[in-house]
């Protein structure tokens, strides 16, 4: 049984079908999410809260990553895997092919997601050049919540849109396979959706983006505190966790999800 593979993402942009993608951090869930329809599993530094109980995800190492991830790709035969680089491990080349290439090797990952513009096209150019697919995500950076003040919505000023949107086309051009788009304006994300070649992953950032991922824990309501506007309870609506997210995929498949008040 082979794994959906880049080439497949990229067809289902362009037929406009849309990816629905989950975090997932073991290999029971795993397997749940590919049974239910999940197109790809995002194993997120967000493991950082939502198992280790932090209060943010930047204590996260590139060992909890290789582990993790490790345990999603054996639990699983056709979903795409894509694992978080954790904060500071791409702070130079030599570090993101050193933590690329154990995520990989060690993890099994098929893909390396990295936060960020400008500052890490050099890396994304080498990794890509050594055959290592990444992904780019803008907007939202929760690797840089210290620095922005906190989880906000960005891109709502035109000149911060601007930078977005250039960053965005930089980062495919810098040969980024996909992109994910956090917390920004449902109509910059269409805008940038529409301007890319590489399918586009929103997450608080509407409808018309080519995919939509959610933190696993926050879709079926158990994620402790507040959860995210962006998201949604579908374990409340759906009575059981496989119904849920077969709820989920559905739901976004069919554009449903995210409604109005999912959106910026």
């Amino acid at each position: 049984m082979s794994r959906l593979s880049l080439g497949n993402l990229r067809k289902m942009k362009a037929a406009q079908e849309k990816i629905a993608v989950l975090t997932a951090y073991d290999a029971s869930f795993s397997h749940l999410l590919e049974q239910s329809g999940v197109d790809v599993i995002l194993v997120g530094d967000s493991l950082g809260m939502v198992i280790q109980g932090q209060e943010s995800t930047l204590p996260v190492s590139v060992n909890d990553m290789i582990y993790h991830t490790a345990n999603v790709v054996r639990g699983s035969e056709k979903v795409f895997v894509v694992a978080d680089m954790p904060f500071m491990s791409y702070a130079n080349i030599d570090l993101a092919l050193l933590n690329a290439a154990r995520l990989m090797a060690e993890g099994g990952a098929h893909m390396v997601k990295l936060e960020g513009g400008k500052t890490v096209l050099p890396a994304v150019r080498e990794l890509t050049a050594r055959g290592i697919p990444v992904c780019g995500h803008l907007g939202l950076l929760p690797q840089s919540v210290h620095r922005v003040g906190g989880y906000h919505v960005q891109g709502r000023e035109s000149q911060v849109a601007q930078q977005i949107t250039e960053d965005a086309l930089d980062l495919q051009s810098a040969g980024a396979d996909m992109l994910v788009l956090e917390c920004v304006p449902a109509s910059l994300a269409k805008s940038i959706t529409e301007q890319l070649r590489i399918p586009v992953i929103g997450i608080g950032a509407g409808k018309d983006c080519d995919g939509q991922v959610l933190v696993l824990y926050d879709m079926l309501g158990i994620t402790p505190g507040k959860r995210p506007r962006f998201s949604h309870d579908f374990l409340a609506e759906a009575g059981h966790i496989p119904a849920a997210v077969s709820l989920y995929v559905q739901s976004v498949k069919n554009g449903q999800f995210p409604g109005p008040e999912q959106q910026y």
